[in-house]
C-alpha cells in the first residue's frame, strides 16, 4: 500500500496502540534547552527515574542567554530566574552525563539551529523538544515535534512518546520565485493561505518545485512556521540536497554506516501514489515578499499591500492593538526596532542575504536600536570570517551573541511598549517580544531593507 512520508516515519517508529487510541512512538533524538527541563528532571529525582538512553540527548542553553557581555558567561544573567534556569541545566546534564554545549561552549545556539548543525538531526529520525519550533527539523526527512514538560520528562525515562496519529496534508509550492522572495515569503504566503488553524491535526509535507530548489536552511524556515499554520509537524521529502548537507557533519554517519544510512534514507519519500488527507497547491510565482500587519501570523499580506477593513472583533481588537488603521500603506509604518535572528532565520543563509542589502548602506537614523543575532556560535564564526560582522556593525547595527534573543522576550532583548519592530521571527502574538511590543514578521533581506528607510519597503528595489 502507497504510503506518505509522514506515515514512512511513524511506522517506523511505532511501539504500540494504546486502549485508548493514542499510540506510542519510540523516539530517536530528544533535544534539550533550559525552560522546559528543570520541571522535567525534577520529576525524574523524585520518582527514583534515570534518563534511559543517554546517547539520544543533547543540550544547549538558548532562551534565557544574554547576547551581550558572553565572557562573564552564567554571571552576566542578571535575571534570576534566568540565570536559575541556566546553571539547573547545567547541574542537570553533568549529573546524567548528558552532552552539553554550554554558554561557553563554540557549538551552543539556538537549539533548532545546533541540532541540524551538528549532524544530530538525521533523516529517518524521530526527534522531540520542549519548543513548539521542533518542526523545523522536518526540513531533513524527519518526524519532529515539540512536547511539554511532562512529556520531556516521559521522554527522558522511557524513549517513548506518548502521541495521537495525524492526519496528511500536501502543500504543493510550483514556480520560479521572484528576486526578493524567500523561503519566510514562501511560509507566510502559505499561512496566510490556509490561517493558523489550517493545519490543525495534520502534519504537512512541502513539496513541488519551490521547496525542491530551495536550500535545507530555506527548507527550515519553512517547516519552522508549520506549527504558525496550526500542524504538528512539517516535512521535506529526502533529495541530494538533503545528502549534501548531512554530509561530514560532525555526528553525521561515516565509512559502511554512511552507505547503509544513505541508501536507508533514500526511501524517505511519498509514494507517488500515496494519499493526502488534504493538498494545497499555491504558485511560487505570484508570491511577494511578505509583512505581517497583525497579532497573528495569517494577518500577512503583499508588501504593496494596505491595512485592511476590520471585518471581525479579532480583526478589530488586532487593529487597535497594533495602532493602525485600515486603508494604510503596509509601507507607510514607522519601525523603531530591527531583528534578524531566532530559530526561523539565523543561519548564514539568512544573514548573507540580509548583508547583501546592507552592503554599503547605513540604517535610517529613526532606528532606535537594530541587532543581528546568529544562531549557534559556529555561525557566528563563519560570518566573520565572511567580514558580514563588520558589514551589519558599518551599516549600524548591533552585532551580538548567540541566542534566542528578541525572539521572545526572555531576555535583556525586548521592545518598548508601542514600539513597531520588522522581525526575522515567528511569532507576533501580543507582548510576544516585549509588553506592548508590535512584531511585525518578514525575511531577513525585507527587514535589512526596511532598517536602512525606516519604514517597510520593498526589497526587490534593492537587489540587482
Amino acid at each position: 500500500m502507497p504510503q506518505t512520508l509522514y506515515d514512512k516515519l511513524w511506522n517506523l517508529h511505532e511501539v504500540a496502540q494504546r486502549e485508548d487510541g493514542t499510540h506510542l512512538l519510540y523516539i530517536d533524538r530528544h533535544l534539550i534547552h533550559e525552560v522546559t527541563s528543570p520541571q522535567a528532571f525534577e520529576g525524574l529525582k523524585i520518582a527514583g527515574r534515570k534518563p534511559w538512553r543517554i546517547s539520544s540527548n543533547i543540550a544547549t542553553p538558548d532562551h534565557n542567554v544574554p547576547t551581550t557581555d558572553r565572557a562573564k558567561g552564567i554571571q552576566g544573567i542578571n535575571d534570576e530566574v534566568a540565570k536559575l534556569q541556566v546553571v539547573t541545566l547545567d547541574e542537570n546534564c553533568k549529573q546524567h552525563d548528558i552532552l552539553q554545549f554550554d554558554i561557553h561552549d563554540i557549538r551552543q545556539g539556538i537549539v533548532h539551529v545546533v541540532g541540524p548543525e551538528q549532524g544530530l538531526t538525521l533523516p529517518g529520525m524521530t526527534i522531540v523538544c520542549g519548543d513548539s519550533h521542533t518542526s523545523t527539523h522536518g526540513a531533513l526527512a524527519t518526524l519532529s515535534m515539540g512536547i511539554g514538560t511532562s512529556e520531556v520528562e516521559h521522554v527522558l525515562a522511557t524513549q517513548c512518546l506518548k502521541t495521537s496519529k495525524l492526519q496528511n496534508m500536501r502543500v504543493i509550492i510550483n514556480g520560479d520565485l521572484q528576486k526578493g522572495v524567500t523561503p519566510k515569503d514562501v511560509t507566510l504566503a502559505v499561512i496566510g493561505k490556509i490561517g493558523t488553524a489550517g493545519g490543525t491535526g495534520y502534519a504537512i509535507e512541502y513539496a513541488g518545485s519551490v521547496i525542491e530548489n530551495m536550500s535545507i536552511e530555506g527548507r527550515m524556515t519553512v517547516c519552522n512556521m508549520a506549527i504558525e499554520a496550526g500542524a504538528r509537524a512539517g516535512l521535506v521529502a529526502y533529495d541530494q540536497t538533503t545528502e549534501a548537507y548531512i554530509k561530514n557533519r560532525p555526528f553525521a554517519p561515516t565509512g559502511e554506516q554512511w552507505i547503509h544510512a544513505k541508501s536507508q534514507w533514500e526511501e524517505l519519500i511519498s509514494d507517488e501514489d500515496a494519499k493526502f488527507d488534504k493538498e494545497i497547491e499555491i504558485d511560487g510565482s505570484l508570491i511577494a515578499p511578505q509583512v505581517t500587519w497583525g497579532t497573528s501570523p495569517e494577518m500577512v499580506i503583499d508588501i504593496d499591500g494596505f491595512i485592511p477593513e476590520p471585518d471581525s472583533e479579532s480583526i478589530q481588537h488586532a487593529l487597535d492593538y497594533m495602532d493602525l488603521e485600515p486603508g494604510k500603506k503596509i509601507k507607510d509604518i514607522k519601525l523603531d526596532q530591527v531583528f534578524i535572528g531566532s530559530c526561523t532565520n539565523s543561519r548564514i543563509e539568512d544573514l548573507r542575504e540580509a548583508a547583501k542589502v546592507l552592503e554599503g548602506k547605513k540604517i535610517s537614523d529613526s532606528i532606535k536600536r537594530a541587532i543581528v543575532v546568529p544562531g549557534s556560535g559556529l555561525v557566528s564564526k563563519q560570518a566573520v570570517e565572511e567580514g558580514l560582522d563588520k558589514v551589519f556593525m558599518d551599516s549600524g547595527f548591533e552585532w551580538r551573541a548567540p541566542g534566542c534573543s528578541m525572539c521572545l522576550a526572555m531576555n535583556p532583548d525586548q521592545l518598548g511598549d508601542g514600539e513597531h519592530c520588522a522581525s526575522t521571527s515567528n511569532r507576533n502574538f501580543e507582548g510576544r517580544q516585549g509588553y506592548g511590543g508590535r512584531t511585525h514578521l518578514v525575511s531577513p533581506s525585507t527587514a535589512a531593507a526596511s532598517a536602512i528607510e525606516g519604514h517597510f519597503v520593498d526589497v526587490r528595489e534593492y537587489l540587482p
